[in-house]
């Protein structure tokens, strides 16, 4: 969400092929140079919340139409389950074409990984300051858990 234009390869580390990171359940996204954040403004941090992502605040939903969401925890399972990923050429070879767009710390939004790993949110809580996320780097993909203040890449689904 957010990049300039479809990454190269699983490492492509530019910031036109990263995209916006968007902190779990806030409209704000956020894009790094390498350097510096834009905007610039106060990280927020700690995100602390008894909610999932709702729609009101989804950047899917708002930057390309009602239709369109932040994939949930079971559709990111089902993906990686299905997906027998061993390397991170799984996800950037399947048809998503998943690359590493790396993270933006949850302490200070300070950028970390990108090139290196990959860090998609699902839509789903895991208590008031963790969410659901789906992970990939060199050895293989997992599903976990991180903090909500954490700034990660989103990939959006379409509701027919």
């Amino acid at each position: 969400m957010g990049a300039d234009h479809q990454a190269t390869s699983v490492d492509d580390a530019t910031e036109t092929s990263a995209g916006w990171y968007w902190q779990f359940n806030r409209q704000q996204g956020y894009k790094h140079d390498g350097t510096t954040r834009t905007p610039n403004t106060p990280w927020i941090n700690p995100i602390s919340e008894n909610s999932d992502w709702i729609a009101a605040n989804d950047p899917c939903n708002i930057e390309l139409g009602s239709t369109w969401r932040i994939p949930t925890y079971t559709e990111w399972y089902n993906v990686d389950d299905t997906g027998g990923w061993t390397s991170w050429t799984g996800p950037w070879n399947s048809g998503l074409k998943l690359h590493a767009g790396g993270y933006l710390d949850g302490s200070d939004g300070s950028l970390y990984h990108r090139g290196s790993f990959g860090y998609y949110r699902s839509s789903a809580q895991y208590g008031a300051t963790l969410c659901r996320s789906m992970y990939f780097y060199v050895l293989g993909s997992y599903m976990n858990y991180s903090g909500k203040a954490m700034g990660s890449t989103a990939r959006c689904i379409r509701d027919y």
